[in-house]
């Protein structure tokens, strides 16, 4: 039984992409995933790229990924890690991956001088927040995660169109 952790290359975009819908599956949210293989292959691996990714293997099987970016705090002064997904396939949980690629980031973050370590989880996913809470992790109650996308997105910006490329 062996687990390897290693940064994603290039020729990985195909099975990153496919982690992605799994996870978007799970959670009942593949109807929103709206990236292709090319936008997830642009972002990871193009010519400046601002969001980095983990692969575990489980005796050479891809097992799960982390997908991940560095954030700010103005409080800290310093850089963080978000870590925007987690997803290790069924067949391979309970063995630790989860927890492995998690402390990979912790010691990213360690090493590098960084203030803090990140990510949101949906209420009602109970065993990553077993995982989570076993990791000593604590939800950030008064904290409400907001976002805009779209068209909201587009007029708040002024554009009511999508602009052209």
């Amino acid at each position: 039984m062996s687990l390897t952790l290693r940064p994603a290359r290039p020729e990985d975009a195909a099975l990153i992409y496919s982690f992605i819908r799994e996870l978007a599956e799970y959670e009942h949210l593949l109807h929103e995933v709206e990236a292709s293989e090319a936008d997830i292959a642009e972002a990871l691996f193009g010519a400046a790229p601002k969001a980095f990714c983990d692969i575990a293997e489980w005796e050479g099987a891809p097992a799960g990924v982390a997908l991940w970016f560095y954030n700010f705090s103005s409080f800290a002064g310093r850089h963080g890690i978000y870590l925007e997904d987690l997803f290790v396939r069924p067949a391979f949980r309970g063995r630790g991956i989860a927890k492995a690629l998690m402390r990979r980031l912790a010691r990213r973050c360690v090493e590098e001088g960084l203030g803090r370590f990140e990510w949101s989880v949906l209420d009602w996913n109970e065993p990553a927040l077993r995982v989570y809470r076993a990791l000593g992790a604590r939800p950030k109650s008064a904290w409400m995660l907001h976002s805009l996308s779209g068209p909201a997105l587009r007029e708040l910006a002024g554009a009511a169109e999508p602009p052209e490329n």
